[in-house]
């Protein structure tokens, strides 16, 4: 972390560690903390935006720590302040939360558990996957929660951290069932809710 923070007060200006509101468990409001990955003051003209492919406000240092997830390091400390799990959904802004779930009525349900650093969408996805796929992961991890299953994606998200092929996402053309293999887990049905079965 030492590293990382001299590598980004090097190479641009601005705060190496940024916080910003984001929405948990029973939409709590809390300050989540990160390394700085874009310019500073990079919504200063847009306003709030999500992230994209190649976005130019993304630093080089950035792309590298975004790449390989180390920009969420600073998220321990929310871990130790009770605000986040290891793993569970990723925290998102109250803007975007809003839009999300006049969009999606079950985007409410991610909040039913805590935020986590990691999750399923995250080792299975990356920044730009799709908002439908993301949410349909985060959904189907609170439904199947168990010990094992966060053991794996943990597992997941170091080999995300030190493969460039992990970190770059998932195929397009690849269906939920072929991800979710990688788990050793099948997909199927029961009264209208997608389970997990190893």
């Amino acid at each position: 972390m030492l590293i990382i923070a001299l590598l980004i007060k090097l190479t641009s200006p601005g705060p190496i560690i940024y916080k910003q509101v984001r929405i948990t468990e029973k939409n709590r409001e809390f300050n989540i903390y990160k390394f700085r990955t874009m310019y500073k003051d990079a919504e200063k003209l847009t306003g709030p935006v999500l992230a994209t492919d190649d976005d130019p406000r993304i630093t080089k240092v950035g792309k590298i720590l975004r790449a390989a997830r180390l920009d969420e390091l600073p998220q321990l400390f929310n871990v130790l302040k009770g605000e986040m799990s290891f793993v569970g959904p990723r925290p998102e802004r109250p803007f975007f939360v809003a839009q999300f779930e006049k969009q999606h009525p079950t985007y409410t349900y991610r909040h039913n558990v805590k935020a986590g650093i990691t999750g399923l969408a995250q080792v299975l996805g990356k920044y730009t996957t799709d908002f439908d796929d993301k949410l349909r992961f985060d959904l189907m991890y609170i439904t199947n929660y168990s010990i094992w299953l966060d053991i794996k994606i943990i597992l997941l998200t170091i080999k995300t951290a030190f493969m460039k092929e992990a970190s770059s996402g998932v195929k397009d053309d690849m269906t939920l069932n072929q991800l979710l293999e990688s788990l050793n887990y099948n997909v199927y049905r029961e009264v209208g809710v997608t389970k997990l079965d190893k």
